[in-house]
């Protein structure tokens, strides 16, 4: 049936061209964005996924800055601190030499107190965007390494800690940390001295070594040192050292620098301390044929891991025989450093890297998710093209039909 009123092939052809417009609208619009999500209305879903993944990448992005950031600073930290252990050597070759007796010591002197200076000169410089890892003033820092993204969404920030290597020179206390007496004489170290250097020999038979607090009460962290010919014996003050009362601290950092020394296994050498007869006091009985040269410092918690070489003189024998034993630990203090300066900047490299993988992988992600296929878009458009033209003559011939009636009422 007929009708002038009602023109079904026109609704159908027109609702076809709709259709077929509104395709080619969503298809020229994916070529245009790239996407075939460009916004929520298309698909809810995947949008909300690609702009959360969008969100992380722009954040490791802001990771990677701080993981370049940190792997330059601890780069100048270890040539830093591989520079003061070339100078160390350096300064031993000065120290062995010497050990001879027809050297000039004053000259010897004067290089390792320039190399002294170089050496402080090189710490004090070694700081990248205002931060120095080596001069004492940072303990540690934290170098921003990952987002982390768990199940339920929530995120977190994981940090890579560089732990502060203390090669400053200074650090000593201005207090009497060692008092030495002899039965041949009394010396009294200063309270401004930072070291001390006594002979034990067969002829005098004993000599005594008093340790005590100072001004300052001890400190966890506080290290003394002693060095015994070419042998060294430390201790350091513990937490648990410092329960209790003031004496009982003392006691117990003597007890463990006794046992300290006893640990080198010295032929001859005996080290008593008699808490109660003889209270904050160590003796040494020296019973072998050998003189026995000590030097001994104190070094805070805080002091800089070189401040024994404000303690180094080489212009007499025993000071050359002291220095000798003290630059070893000097320069393993250096070792370590730019080791430990080492495996971190490494550990830093490797997360760069990662965090930079780890970023495309998400963009490719999130590509594959709204990004269009090109190829796929192009044929499809071609193809909305001519069914936009065979829609319209549809549309064209439905529209001429209630004129066709005319002809019957002729």
């Amino acid at each position: 049936m007929s009708s002038i009123l009602t023109n079904n092939g026109a609704m159908v052809a027109l609702q076809t061209l709709k259709s077929v417009n509104s395709s080619l609208s969503d298809t020229q619009s994916m070529i245009s964005t790239g996407k075939k999500v460009a916004d929520a209305k298309q698909n809810a879903a995947v949008w909300a996924i690609s702009k959360t993944m969008e969100s992380d990448v722009n954040g490791f992005k802001s990771v990677k800055e701080s993981l370049s950031l940190g792997e330059s600073t601890v780069a100048v930290a270890r040539n830093a601190t591989e520079t003061v252990t070339d100078l160390l050597g350096q300064m031993k070759e000065r120290i062995v030499a010497a050990q001879g007796d027809n050297v000039d010591r004053t000259k010897l002197q004067a290089e390792v107190n320039d190399l002294r200076d170089q050496i402080g000169s090189v710490v004090g410089a070694a700081q990248f965007n205002g931060l120095n890892l080596v001069d004492g003033s940072t303990t540690s820092t934290d170098v921003l390494s990952s987002l982390d993204r768990d199940a339920s969404g929530n995120v977190t920030a994981s940090s890579i800690t560089v732990a502060g290597q203390n090669l400053s020179t200074g650090g000593y206390t201005a207090n009497d940390v060692f008092d030495v007496g002899s039965t041949t004489g009394n010396a009294t170290v200063n309270a401004n001295q930072d070291s001390f250097v006594i002979a034990l020999d067969d002829t005098t038979g004993t000599d005594d070594i008093t340790i005590q607090e100072g001004a300052t009460a001890w400190a966890a962290g506080d290290t003394i040192t002693m060095t015994i010919g070419d042998q060294s014996a430390s201790y350091t003050v513990t937490a648990g050292d410092l329960a209790g009362a003031t004496s009982n601290a003392t006691d117990k950092v003597i007890a463990g620098m006794k046992t300290a020394i006893d640990d080198l296994g010295i032929a001859g050498l005996e080290v008593v301390y008699d808490a109660a007869g003889a209270p904050g006091e160590l003796t040494f009985n020296n019973t072998g044929s050998q003189t026995l040269n000590i030097t001994g410092s104190f070094q805070n918690a805080g002091a800089g891991g070189l401040s024994a070489l404000t303690g180094i003189d080489v212009s007499n024998a025993a000071g050359a025989t002291a220095a000798l034993g003290a630059i070893e630990g000097l320069i393993t203090t250096t070792i370590d450093a730019a080791a430990a300066f080492g495996t971190v900047e490494s550990r830093i490299s490797t997360q760069n890297d990662f965090v930079s993988k780890l970023s495309d992988s998400l963009t490719s992600g999130i590509g594959s998710m709204v990004d269009a296929d090109m190829e796929e878009t192009s044929a499809r458009l071609q193809a909305l093209q001519v069914q936009q033209q065979l829609a319209t003559q549809s549309l064209s011939i439905a529209n001429q039909a209630p004129q066709q009636l005319l002809s019957l009422f002729r």
